[in-house]
């Protein structure tokens, strides 16, 4: 004979179970990181496109033939926004190694090592039309601002993710929307490359960084 106490607590599991199985809702699939990035890359496109339309690309060329290094720096920072949000997306995937972190170093390298050169050839041309203070707090602002709404919507992206590194991940976040921000700059910006212009565009790139490590570390995190 089958005791009734334990029919009653099998009874009351099994409504626990059903219960719990009831309110159950289904979860939509991540898309792979590659997917995700390319959402992202079509709205720097979409910008890209739009600042053509209002600049035009002839400023651009020519200031890219009589400095070749500055398209180099274009293609660096091009690059390193492609690679820094694939790391950002590659990271907030549990399980995923930390190296994806140095995924942007080499580009990041040539951005860099570029935009360097660019300034060294001031020094060496005759009367160069050099971005004055006041044009180079603009770049600063235009960085900052098309940073914004990039990092926002790669938050948005990584947050249905799990990112086991946020403060890491955010520190991506920002890397990639600055590289981004600096790369449409270059579109509508006819002046050539100074110390001060770069200093300038160092800064707004390490206060995106420094702004999505923490408040985009908070936001990611899941404690």
């Amino acid at each position: 004979m089958e005791n009734p106490e334990a029919m009653s607590v099998s009874s009351s599991h099994s409504e626990l179970i059903d219960r719990l199985g009831g309110a159950l809702v289904p979860v939509r699939r991540l898309a792979p990181p590659w997917r995700r990035v390319l959402g992202w890359l079509l709205v720097v496109v979409a910008a890209a496109l739009a600042l053509l339309a209002h600049y035009g690309p002839d400023g651009m060329l020519q200031r890219w033939t009589v400095a070749p290094e500055l398209a180099w720096a274009g293609l660096g920072a091009a690059v390193t926004a492609v690679c820094a949000a694939w790391a950002a997306l590659s990271l907030s995937v549990p399980g995923r190694r930390v190296l994806w972190a140095w995924l942007p170093v080499p580009s990041a390298l040539l951005w860099i090592g570029a935009s360097g050169l660019g300034c060294l050839r001031v020094w060496f041309t005759p009367d160069p039309q050099v971005a004055a203070l006041q044009q180079s707090a603009d770049c600063l602002i235009f960085i900052i601002g098309l940073s914004i709404p990039l990092s926002a919507l790669l938050i948005l992206l990584v947050r249905r993710a799990c990112p086991l590194r946020p403060v890491l991940t955010a520190v991506m976040i920002g890397l990639a929307s600055a590289a981004a921000s600096a790369c449409l700059l270059e579109i509508g910006h006819a002046e050539a490359s100074a110390a001060t212009d770069l200093l300038t565009h160092a800064l707004a790139v390490a206060l995106v960084v420094a702004a999505n490590a923490a408040m985009g570390g908070r936001l990611l995190s899941r404690t």
